[in-house]
C-alpha cells in the first residue's frame, strides 16, 4: 500500500499522504499545503479526500486551503458540526481512493467526534489504521480537551467513550495492522509518547499502558488522568479555528511578511500593544537583544511553546529573526493560529544597534563557573517539567516549570538566582520572559543539568520505592 508519513518534528505532528491509481488522499494536513499538492502532482494524482480525524486543538489543519486549492472533498467523522462544506462520514462508512478502501471508525473518547481510519489495499487486505489522537505509540489521546467545548461533558466521561472505543473498536483489529498515529514524543496531546512514529497493533496491545487487556474501566480512567497537567491555554483556541475556519495562509504571509526599520520597528511597537517576539537561537539572545523581548527560538519546540506561553492567538507580534528566516518563522507561528504578526525588523538586531537604539543582555554562565560559586546558600531554579525534576535536581532547588511561569511569578527569588533548564533552551525563555517582567536578578547557566551533570555539583537522584528494601 503506498502511504506516506510526513512528520513534522516542531510540533510533533504526522500527516499522512495515500495514493492509488491516479487518485489521492492527506490526513490531518498542516496548514502550509502546497508539500501535499508538490506530493500529489509528482504521482499525477487527483487529491479526492482530506480526511480529518477530528478538531485539532493543538495545531491549525490545513483543510480549507487543501481543498479549495486540489478540489478534495473535506470529511469528518460521525458528531462533528464544522460551519463550512464538508462530508460527514456515518460509523463504517467506506471511501474509495483508487483502488484503496478507507473506513471511517467512529472512536469518540479524545473528542466527541474523533475518527480512526482504517485502510486496505487493492485485495482487500488490511494494511493500517490512521489513528488520529484516538492512540498513539505509547499512549492514548488525553480526555480533557473537548469538555470546555460541550455543557455537561466531564473528562471522566470521555475517558469512559475513550475505553469503549480502544477496546470495542481498536483493540479487536488484526495484530498485524500498522498504527499510523497524528502524534509523537513531545506533543501536548499525550503524557507519555513514544520517540517512535508507527508500530504494530499488536506490539501496543503488549506495550501501551492503555491497551491492557485485564484493565478495569475504573483503573484505564485512574491511569489516564494521573499527571495529566492543565492543556496549554491556545488549545481551545485552535479547536474554535478548526471548526469555523480562518484566513487563508497566503493572505496571512501577504499581510504579515513586512520589513520595518529600527525606526518604524520602535514606533509600532510603542503605539501598540505587540510584543516583540525574538526567535534566534539562545546564545545570540543572551548577548544582545531588544529590551523587554521575549525569546522563544525557532531551532527548538517553537510554535508549541508560543501557544503555551502567550497563550492568546490573538497577540499582536513583531518578529526578530536571523536573516531569511522571517517568512518560516510566520509559517510557523500561523501552525498554532498567531496570524497577527504584523512585521519584522529590517536587518535584525544589528540594525538596532547600528541606530543606535538600546539593547539588553542575560548574565550566562558556564556549568563549570556555576559550580565554582555555587555555595549552600546558593538559590537555584530548575525550569524543567516536575518529572526531569524529580528524577533528578540539584538539591534545594526550587522547581517552576516553564510552562507555568505566568501563573508563579510569586515563586521567583527576590534575591540573586541561578536558573538552568535541561540543555539551556528553556532557561533563556524563561530568562526573557521574567526580565520582560522586571526580573533582572537572575544569572542563566549554560547547557543546563546536562553540563552540570559534568561538574561536582550533588545532584539528588529519585529512588523508586521498589528497590528499597
Amino acid at each position: 500500500m503506498k502511504i506516506e508519513q510526513i512528520y513534522t518534528g516542531c510540533i510533533a505532528q504526522a500527516a499522512y499522504y495515500l495514493e492509488s491509481n491516479g487518485e489521492a488522499a492527506i490526513f490531518d494536513p498542516l496548514r502550509e499545503v502546497q508539500p501535499y499538492l508538490d506530493r500529489a502532482a509528482k504521482d499525477q494524482a487527483k487529491i479526492k479526500y482530506i480526511f480529518e480525524t477530528h478538531f485539532h486543538a493543538d495545531f491549525v489543519s490545513g483543510h480549507l486551503d487543501l481543498a479549495k486549492k486540489s478540489g478534495g472533498k473535506i470529511v469528518y467523522g460521525p458528531t462533528a458540526k464544522p460551519e463550512f462544506d464538508a462530508l460527514i462520514a456515518e460509523d463504517n462508512q467506506e471511501f474509495k481512493v483508487g483502488n484503496y478502501t478507507i473506513k471511517a471508525i467512529h472512536t469518540p473518547g479524545h473528542t466527541l467526534e474523533s475518527t480512526c481510519y482504517l485502510l486496505s489495499d487493492e485485495n482487500g487486505k488490511p494494511h493500517g489504521i490512521i489513528t488520529g489522537d484516538t492512540l498513539f505509540i505509547g499512549d492514548v489521546g488525553r480526555p480533557d480537551l473537548a469538555q470546555a467545548l460541550v455543557d455537561d461533558l466531564t473528562q471522566d466521561k470521555l475517558a469512559s467513550y475513550l475505553f469503549d472505543s480502544l477496546r470495542n473498536k481498536i483493540m479487536t483489529l488484526p495484530d498485524e495492522l500498522i498504527v499510523y498515529p497524528s502524534h509523537g514524543a513531545g506533543s501536548a496531546c499525550g503524557k507519555n509518547m513514544s520517540k517512535e512514529t508507527t508500530d504494530t497493533l499488536g506490539n501496543q496491545k503488549k506495550t501501551n499502558y492503555a491497551l491492557r487487556a485485564d484493565m478495569t474501566q475504573e483503573e484505564f480512567t485512574k491511569e489516564l488522568l494521573d499527571g495529566l497537567g492543565a492543556p496549554p491555554a491556545y488549545f481551545p483556541q485552535n479547536v474554535l479555528l478548526n471548526i469555523q475556519g480562518y484566513e487563508s495562509l497566503d493572505h496571512i504571509l501577504e499581510k504579515s511578511n513586512k520589513a520595518f526599520s529600527p525606526e518604524q520597528f520602535e514606533a509600532i511597537a510603542n503605539q501598540s500593544e505587540a510584543v516583540i517576539l525574538d526567535v534566534r537561537h539562545e546564545d545570540d539572545f543572551v548577548k544582545s537583544h531588544i529590551p523587554g523581548s521575549i525569546f522563544i527560538g525557532i531551532q527548538g519546540n517553537f510554535a508549541p511553546w508560543v501557544g503555551a506561553l502567550l497563550g492568546n492567538v490573538n497577540q499582536e507580534l513583531l518578529l526578530v529573526t536571523p536573516a531569511g528566516k522571517e517568512e518560516e518563522t510566520i509559517t510557523r507561528l500561523s501552525r498554532v493560529g498567531f496570524d497577527r504578526v504584523l512585521g519584522y525588523l529590517q536587518g535584525g538586531i544589528d540594525t538596532w544597534k547600528t541606530a543606535g537604539y538600546p539593547t539588553d543582555s542575560i548574565v550566562s554562565i558556564s556549568p563549570e563557573q556555576f559550580a565554582q560559586e555555587m555555595t549552600a546558600d546558593s538559590l537555584v531554579v530548575d525550569a524543567r517539567k516536575p518529572g526531569e525534576f524529580e528524577a533528578e535536581h540539584i538539591e534545594k532547588a526550587i522547581n517552576i516549570p516553564l510552562d507555568s511561569v505566568n501563573a508563579n511569578f510569586s515563586m521567583v527569588p527576590k534575591n540573586d538566582f541561578y536558573l538552568h533548564c535541561a540543555g539551556g533552551y528553556r532557561s533563556v525563555i524563561m530568562a526573557s520572559i521574567l526580565k520582560a517582567r522586571g526580573y533582572h536578578n537572575l544569572i542563566n547557566v549554560e547547557k543546563g543539568i546536562s553540563g552540570i551533570r559534568k561538574t561536582n555539583v550533588k545532584l539528588t537522584h529519585f529512588v523508586c520505592p521498589s528497590t528499597l528494601k
